[in-house]
């Protein structure tokens, strides 16, 4: 199920205060910066340096790339490690997570758009594609959303796919470097909506 959402001010706008570890580089902190301002520029979300807020995300370099869905209270993390994923949209995929979106693959609309190939993703990580209640927003199946997973996600060889695209499936998918629109029309129907 998706988390709970951050609180929307007086203003309209949601405002989401964040911290950073000061184990980053400068070049990396650029990209970090970089992936959490551009929420501002097309929708209500602004992510502001933390003062004294309680609920706040911090940014560290932890095991691999993640954070909870939703709002989770307190100092949530969200791990960027500096191995693999300084990357601005990796930055965004791990903030939308943060903001109550989980992974596109996961829809529960999902078998109209990709088969999942069960027999090849590493025993332990089927998880990874459960079907899930999502914040579709009524907007359609995305394959060029930053929250899609490529078609080796979770492979066991690196080599046979864990997904294919349905009905054509040569279709790419799981490349997206930065938010589609419809990622951008989520958060906006979401949150920005009065």
């Amino acid at each position: 199920m998706p988390g709970p959402r951050w609180p929307k001010s007086t203003d309209g706008n949601v405002y989401i205060p964040y911290a950073i570890a000061n184990h980053y580089s400068s070049q990396e902190l650029d990209v970090i910066k970089r992936g959490i301002n551009s929420f501002s520029y097309s929708t209500c979300i602004h992510f502001i340096p933390r003062t004294n807020q309680r609920d706040y995300l911090y940014i560290q370099s932890l095991d691999g790339c993640y954070s909870c869905i939703g709002l989770q209270g307190n100092g949530q993390t969200v791990s960027l490690s500096r191995r693999g994923c300084i990357y601005y949209g990796t930055v965004q995929h791990e903030l939308l997570h943060a903001l109550g979106f989980t992974h596109e693959q996961c829809r529960s609309d999902r078998d109209l758009h990709i088969q999942v190939l069960l027999q090849n993703i590493i025993k332990g990580e089927e998880y990874n594609f459960n079907k899930i209640d999502t914040l579709n927003q009524g907007t359609p199946y995305d394959y060029d959303s930053v929250m899609h997973y490529g078609r080796l996600a979770f492979s066991k060889d690196n080599y046979n796919p864990t997904m294919v695209a349905v009905p054509d499936p040569n279709a790419v998918f799981g490349t997206a470097r930065q938010m589609s629109q419809n990622d951008i029309n989520r958060i906006n129907l979401l949150y920005c909506r009065n």
